[in-house]
């Protein structure tokens, strides 16, 4: 097998892993929702960590035998291998406008990074790297921040996956700079690095379960894979020196590709918030619309157009409550024949 090969097999075995922590992820964040952020009791939670463990390990090793313009893209594979594997191996199946959404965004994304350039080896110094933390840092807070403001679910996933997005993608600028300055002499001057890349790993973990909560797992999914590699390719672009390839028409290209990935999120967000209402929800409502009475707990609710805003008491197909009755049948009788003969007089 050639190195090319081998690249592109161990990509695609990496993003079978991420999907399939993905589906466990989502798995958890929906039978605990009790433990959005950290369900250290659940098995399913820590073979998820596993996986994205895993995912991640076979993406370097990818990267060492292959051309990054072809790993990179590969990766992006994840959202379009989720979502079969979740029908298949979870029963979660996906409407047509989660799969154009998710098609979307994996295109756009796999174009950007193909025409992303690359660079020399170069690193970052110590004032960059503090201010490249101190930065993330506040903008993941924002984000979060932002996210318990929200009350849709489906925007607080968003807004969650965006910052675990961010805080994986800068999680690797760090990883680079440490590679590039390693010195086994002196592997003590890398703490500090060693230690935002933990921080950022471990939060964006914990980000990312908690944007599974109430959202389905396309969305998330989507956001996090697309962010991830498109604020490390802006870091690359602004700190590294790093430019897309084919001059100003790479430009325009990435451009357009960048687009395509933001209206791929925009079709998954737009279909979860269409898959909001729950289905009996949708039946009262259509009964309604046909002009049928229907309960809605113990409240018997008609149609409004039945009844007489003006009446001093309740009218046929005006709303009555409706409890549970202790008496017989015969001392409900007197007692509603007594009621009608003291209305009427």
């Amino acid at each position: 097998m050639s190195s090319l090969a081998l690249s592109v097999f161990l990509s695609l075995v990496s993003a079978v892993a991420y999907a399939a922590g993905a589906i466990l992820q989502e798995h958890v964040a929906t039978t605990t929702p009790s433990r959005p952020y950290a369900p250290l009791n659940q098995v399913r939670w820590w073979v998820a960590v596993l996986l994205n463990s895993v995912g991640a390990v076979l993406h370097v090793v990818a990267l060492a035998y292959g051309p990054l313009s072809v790993v990179q893209p590969l990766g992006a594979l994840t959202i379009v291998f989720a979502l079969p594997m979740a029908a298949l191996f979870v029963r979660r199946g996906a409407g047509p406008t989660a799969w154009r959404g998710a098609i979307m965004a994996t295109a756009g994304l796999a174009g950007l990074l193909a025409l992303t350039g690359g660079s020399a080896s170069q690193s970052l110094g110590g004032v960059e790297r503090a201010v490249l933390a101190a930065v993330t840092l506040g903008a993941v807070a924002l984000l979060f921040l932002g996210a318990q403001g929200v009350r849709r679910p489906i925007v607080r996933s968003v807004l969650l996956a965006g910052a675990a997005g961010v805080a994986f993608g800068i999680a690797s600028v760090f990883t680079k700079t440490v590679a590039v300055d390693w010195d086994w002499s002196a592997p003590l001057t890398q703490w500090p690095s060693l230690l935002v890349v933990a921080v950022l790993a471990a939060g964006g973990l914990l980000l990312s379960q908690a944007s599974y909560r109430g959202a389905g797992l396309a969305a998330p999914l989507a956001t996090v894979t697309v962010v991830n590699p498109v604020v490390a390719a802006a870091v690359g672009i602004t700190l590294f020196g790093e430019d897309f390839r084919y001059g100003a028409a790479g430009t325009v290209l990435a451009l357009g590709c960048g687009v395509v990935a933001a209206g791929g999120l925009v079709l998954l967000t737009i279909e979860r918030l269409g898959n909001g209402v729950r289905p009996r929800d949708r039946h009262v409502r259509r009964e309604r619309s046909e002009g049928r009475a229907t309960l809605s707990g113990d409240r018997v609710v008609p149609p409004r157009a039945g009844s007489d805003r003006h009446a001093a008491g309740p009218e046929i197909g005006e709303g009555i409550d409706v409890g549970p009755v202790s008496r017989s049948g015969a001392d409900l009788e007197v007692q509603m024949r007594s009621g009608a003969v003291a209305g009427g007089s």
